[in-house]
């Protein structure tokens, strides 16, 4: 078990290497911009607790006892390597330096951090980004996580959270080839007569059920169909091969609409809703890699 020291002492084994090394009470008050009188309170306090003299006092010269030699012996190489700590401390408050760990679904990086991480390198090179991307809702302080982006409904309260974007809309689509087959749905619970492809939250027992809007309320419809996955690339390869409706957003299968190989359906029903957002934890005192890295993809991100 360490030692524990008391705060006051510290500052007398200051007093006592500056005086040592200076040989001089008055230049070494001067470098520690303190009286000369409250440095010799400071040397004489010390050595009442430590129980033996440690200087030799005269009125033209300061010289080491024995046993001061000895203390300053120990002591100095402490001091100097404590002086190198704060200073490296205060050099990494001035130049961002160090790890940021970020957790992010896959859309979420697509969009937001992978185009910033040039201009990231390049401005702060000594930050390691260490980035988690999956579709998983993790609890981000819980798992060590020092920010995170998701969407806004799944944001804890006492989470900071800043805007990246505007809102997400998801639609139900599917291939004409299936349309031609088996109908188009006319309502959302005529989806329950239909094949739909399932996405399920990774870490979840069971399927997310699809989210319309009627009349200033959204509810939600269980669908069922032959594939479930945690994979939206596989949901809109599945929806594109005719294997039934997928649930998707917009911004991903634009350009299948402008194609013709895929169909949005029940638009009506179909509002936007608040997209991501970058998230983390309040703190009087943020990280100066972590600032850089938040304001860089802040910064960045589309209106």
């Amino acid at each position: 078990m360490r030692r524990m020291i008391h705060p006051s002492e510290f500052g007398a084994l200051r007093a006592f290497a500056a005086v040592a090394e200076q040989r001089s009470f008055s230049r070494a008050a001067e470098q520690l911009g303190v009286s000369s009188s409250a440095l010799s309170q400071l040397i004489r306090g010390l050595e009442e607790r430590l129980g033996i003299r440690l200087l030799h006092r005269t009125t033209r010269s300061v010289s080491l006892t024995e046993a001061g030699t000895a203390l300053l012996a120990e002591v100095a190489p402490a001091i100097d390597s404590l002086a190198g700590a704060l200073e490296q401390a205060r050099s990494a408050a001035r130049q961002p330096t160090g790890t940021v760990r970020l957790h992010c679904f896959h859309a979420a990086a697509d969009r937001f951090v992978v185009p910033i991480l040039p201009k990231l390198a390049c401005a702060f090179p000594d930050i390691t980004l260490d980035l988690t991307i999956d579709d998983m809702v993790v609890d981000l302080v819980g798992s060590g996580y020092d920010a995170g982006i998701r969407i806004g409904e799944l944001i804890e309260r006492d989470m900071v959270a800043l805007r990246l974007g505007g809102d997400i809309r998801q639609l139900a689509v599917a291939a004409p080839a299936y349309l031609a087959e088996h109908g188009v749905p006319q309502t959302p619970k005529d989806l329950l007569q239909h094949r739909c492809i399932r996405w399920r939250w990774p870490g979840q027992p069971g399927p997310y059920a699809w989210e319309f809007f009627e009349k200033g309320h959204w509810f939600s419809v269980a669908v069922e169909g032959p594939l479930i996955t945690t994979s939206r690339a596989v949901m809109v390869d599945a929806a594109l091969a005719g294997v039934g409706i997928a649930f998707l957003k917009e911004e991903s299968v634009v350009d299948a609409f402008a194609r013709g190989e895929l169909v949005p359906l029940l638009t009506d029903w179909s509002v936007p809703f608040p997209g991501y957002y970058l998230c983390y934890p309040q703190q009087r005192q943020m990280a100066p890699a972590l600032r850089a890295v938040i304001d860089t993809i802040h910064a960045a991100a589309p209106n």
